[in-house]
């Protein structure tokens, strides 16, 4: 008897979106939603923390690091542990880990045992976000890929600015714990996500679930036809990979690992030099404390707006170029605001700072996924975002070293724009033939193998 062969990957890459895409899509950014309300939600409370436990601003720094130092262990970590335990499993235990210390963090009483939480929360912060994007990637169709994933990551903005306004209207009256208090109610979410989220596709089909595989597959493509017989295989070979960190520097692909990880590193640079300092250049240009905290805000749209556009537009032409476009006019655009300008063609410049930064750490999220192979894809993020969180813990430590220094303002945005010309010559180097030659030989070996057994 024949077997009918059906290949995961070309049935994903041309369905049509159905209402099962829309579910991935809306669970997965809910999730970041959580996540990013989590990771802002210091900010909210600091003010009171440091009042309420006589908190030095060095201090407070070192406090707000904590977390950050644990997203670089746990983007790393499990990141690695995805690929081989399921990416629905492992975005499970970290939505329960950042959930569950950030709720601890209510009932601490002094600034070792919060910052303590603060880390292991960080954990799971770090490490939820390069499996939900794993995910999306493996379950959107080709055309709409980037796009689907970098609407999904605008929900790290949307919980940011929760976080902010439910801090506005609920902080003053009930204090800085009903802010940790909600932190816990994605602990209660946690049986509708294991319900709900699928399993990733290819990692059900690398592991030989056919009966699960078969029920996704007609969810995605209905149309499908699958009998008992049906064999469900994979067009990328698993042959070399089989050590997930190993293989990031295997087949051709040691330049560009090191690339992505030079561009993470210094787009998070960028993203928190200008979150933590902007407002203090912008005063120090000769704006007024007011009209600094819009220029931060404006900074956010500009992200949300970069990231989806540029999402639009990769789909239409390629990440690669996107993204080196967008560092470079964003590296002009942070040199063009020490300058006096009028205020409609400021904000538009510091718009375009927040697409280059924000923005295009969305589309490096996307960009990573799609070059490397699904059996190594949430270790090579993983990786990628651990070391560009080295750069969010240096970026504003830089920043305000430079301050010290009192150099003319003009000078200053210069030097935070030398970062964007530094990840878009990294992007430049990025080998994409590896990727696409590899993913060619692949599909050609399994056109033969499967002609051989047909014979």
């Amino acid at each position: 008897m024949q077997t009918n062969k059906l290949n995961i990957n070309s049935i994903v890459d041309e369905a049509k979106f159905t209402p099962f895409h829309w579910s991935v899509l809306l669970w997965c950014l809910m999730i970041i939603i959580f996540d990013g309300y989590d990771l802002v939600i210091y900010g909210v409370a600091l003010p009171l923390l440091m009042q309420e436990w006589g908190l030095t601003a060095v201090q407070a720094g070192l406090l707000a690091s904590t977390a950050l130092f644990g997203m670089m262990f746990g983007a790393m970590s499990f990141g690695t542990l995805s690929d081989k335990l399921g990416r629905k499993k492992t975005i499970m235990i970290c939505v329960a880990i950042f959930s569950g210390f950030t709720f601890l963090g209510s009932f601490t009483s002094t600034p070792v045992e919060f910052g303590i939480l603060r880390f292991l929360a960080g954990l799971g912060i770090g490490g939820v976000m390069p499996n939900v994007v794993a995910l999306m990637t493996e379950y959107a169709p080709k055309r709409i890929r980037s796009t689907l994933v970098a609407v999904m990551f605008s929900g790290y903005a949307i919980g940011g600015m929760t976080s902010a306004l439910l801090g506005a209207w609920l902080v003053a009256d009930y204090g800085w714990k009903i802010m940790f208090y909600i932190a816990g109610l994605p602990l209660l979410c946690l049986p509708l996500i294991w319900k709900c989220l699928p399993e990733s596709l290819m990692f059900l089909t690398k592991k030989g679930e056919s009966e699960k595989v078969a029920q996704i597959v007609k969810k995605i493509a209905p149309q499908q036809a699958i009998t008992p017989e049906t064999e469900f295989v994979l067009n990328e070979s698993t042959h070399g990979d089989e050590a997930p960190l190993k293989a990031l520097f295997q087949q051709g692909r040691t330049t560009s690992t090191i690339m992505f990880w030079v561009a993470f590193f210094m787009c998070l640079l960028m993203v928190y030099a200008l979150g933590s300092w902007l407002p203090k250049l912008m005063i120090q240009a000769g704006y007024s404390l007011g009209a600094s905290m819009l220029f931060l805000f404006a900074l956010n749209i500009g992200g949300m707006v970069g990231a989806i556009g540029g999402g639009v537009l990769a789909d239409r032409f390629h990440l690669k170029p996107v993204l080196i476009i967008m560092f470079t006019v964003g590296a002009v655009a942070l040199t063009l605001l020490g300058f006096k300008s009028h205020q409609v063609l400021l904000y538009s410049l510091i718009a375009i700072a927040g697409a280059a930064t924000i923005g295009s750490q969305i589309l490096l999220y996307t960009f990573v996924a799609q070059f490397y192979p699904a059996a190594v894809r949430s270790t090579g993020m993983g990786w990628a975002s651990g070391i560009g969180r080295i750069g969010a813990i240096v970026g504003p430590v830089l920043t305000g070293a430079l301050l010290t220094l009192q150099l003319p303002h003009q000078l200053n945005f210069m030097i935070i724009a030398v970062p964007g010309v530094i990840a878009a010559l990294a992007i430049f180097m990025v080998n994409l033939k590896v990727s696409t030659e590899s993913r060619a030989k692949q599909s050609n070996d399994f056109a033969k193998n499967s002609a051989a057994k047909a014979q």
